[in-house]
């Protein structure tokens, strides 16, 4: 019987060394030497206070409107990655004795830190932190799920309540970023818009004194009401001539009449020169001054709009934008969810049977292709 034994042993021997002896002492150290670990739960989801809505709701508003904070989710994706870094870790550890909590005696040797191949480093430390926390956001309903493992049920639950309160300082100090950002921002745009005022009007009295034109719409009207009025006298002139000539054609007042007519004339087309007609006139003048005039008023309305911007945005300062709201709280694990120690046995199995086959047919092949003696 015992020969019998020994000739089966030797002939599935590889099998006993690949599959046998890995499930065994998987089965000895998940099934009596593995410690429970515990797992606390908590989900929250950031939200926002509303979208920010504009003071001034011209189209002029679109030029100094501001891109604001990114959505809810964003803010959670940095939550997740700010629970995973070794910043978490770092703030964590000045709450909790973190290197105590994973260096627990419930723990076996396997699974406690540090571990066999591992020094008392915060690298190592931070490597088995993110074994033993976990966090992921839901795309579709933007819930974040914080998982915190433990050797102890309290010390998970501990861990994760620190964890959640951290979070919630990074939303606010996010919001406070944001709006300081805001705020700088529009400050600098109102600083701008007050320059582009200034250097608009500079430039038009310059374009005044250079070109010696206060107002040329006023001036304008006021050279055409004085041409007006030499046209006027003029056409006086031109009747009474007419007249004269009519019935008295030698009359001496006839030269004095004409002389008059002519000089007349001379201002009339002065006139019309300090209006139109000549590079000097106030037509040939009037294009830049409406430029200049244009850019004033614009610049006006932006400075306008700019202002009412940095009050919008102290205004949105005082409100939190984003908020994180807790779903579930960390909660307090009564039972070990893992090790699940039939599924890493059979696990174990599964695997050393899957190499062993692989093995096994690797040298099947192997011997088959070998050339015969």
């Amino acid at each position: 019987m015992g020969r019998k034994i020994i000739e089966g042993l030797k002939r599935w021997r590889w099998f006993v060394l690949f599959v046998g002896v890995p499930t065994l002492i998987a089965s000895i150290y998940y099934g009596m030497i593995a410690s429970d670990v515990y797992v606390s739960e908590s989900r929250f989801v950031v939200k926002t206070s509303g979208q920010k809505q504009s003071a001034m709701p011209s189209a002029l508003s679109g030029l100094i409107q501001t891109a604001g904070l990114s959505s809810g989710q964003d803010q959670a994706r940095e939550i997740v990655d700010y629970i995973q870094s070794r910043d978490a870790l770092q703030a964590l550890s000045k709450r909790i004795d973190v290197r105590d909590i994973f260096m627990s005696e419930k723990a076996d040797w396997l699974s406690r830190y540090p571990g066999s191949f591992d020094d008392d480093s915060f690298e190592a430390l931070y490597r088995y932190y993110q074994s033993m926390v976990g966090a992921a956001t839901n795309v579709e309903s933007g819930t974040t799920v914080l998982t915190v493992k433990a050797f102890d049920p309290h010390e998970a639950q501990a861990l994760n309540q620190r964890l959640l309160n951290l979070s919630e300082a990074l939303v606010n100090r996010l919001n406070e970023r944001a709006n300081a950002k805001e705020i700088a921002e529009a400050r600098t745009r109102v600083n701008e818009a007050q320059m582009r005022v200034r250097k608009a009007r500079i430039e038009l009295s310059q374009y005044r004194n250079n070109s010696e034109l206060l107002d040329p719409q006023q001036q304008g009207l006021g050279v055409l009401e004085v041409s007006n009025g030499l046209i006027a006298q003029q056409a006086a002139l031109n009747a009474k001539l007419f007249e004269i000539r009519k019935a008295a054609p030698n009359h001496p007042s006839i030269p004095a009449l004409k002389q008059r007519i002519a000089a007349l004339s001379q201002q009339i087309a002065a006139q019309s020169g300090r209006a139109v007609g000549t590079p000097s006139g106030i037509a040939s003048k009037l294009s830049g001054y409406e430029a200049l005039t244009v850019e004033q008023e614009f610049a006006t309305q932006m400075l306008t709009a700019a202002n009412a911007s940095l009050e919008q945005a102290r205004a949105d300062a005082v409100k939190q934008q984003y908020y994180l709201e807790r779903i579930v709280e960390a909660n307090t694990p009564d039972e070990a969810m893992l090790p699940n120690r039939m599924k890493q046995i059979v696990t174990v199995l599964f695997a050393s049977l899957c190499l062993y086959l692989v093995g096994w047919m690797l040298v099947v092949g192997i011997l088959e292709h070998a050339p015969d003696d």
